[in-house]
């Protein structure tokens, strides 16, 4: 596979299949970020489950490298990058700009 099948799969599933299937990617992992926080008595966010996951996929790349993990990497990496606009979205947000 070259670079772009990579990201191209990796949008499609992120935006298609798994978002039909778990739902909103933000909210998703805020939910995953509650639990975590909960069981490790330790505030996780919504961003931090991503980058966790993406290192999850890393790990597994040490036992046996598959075309599969890198296309996660790729989801986790971009849907962290959307978390993280959000959040800076949602923050640059004020009530004169809801007008």
């Amino acid at each position: 596979m070259r670079t772009r099948e990579y990201l191209d799969t990796a949008a499609k599933i992120v935006s298609g299949q798994r978002q039909h299937e778990y739902g909103d990617k933000y909210q998703n992992h805020n939910n995953i970020a509650k639990l975590w926080s909960a069981y490790l008595d330790y505030n996780i966010s919504a961003h931090d489950v991503a980058i966790c996951m993406m290192l999850l996929k890393a790990a597994r790349l040490k036992h046996r490298p598959t075309q599969d993990c890198y296309i996660d990497m790729a989801g986790y990496a971009a849907i962290a990058g959307e978390i993280n606009d959000r959040k800076e979205d949602d923050t640059n947000t004020s009530v004169s700009d809801s007008k």
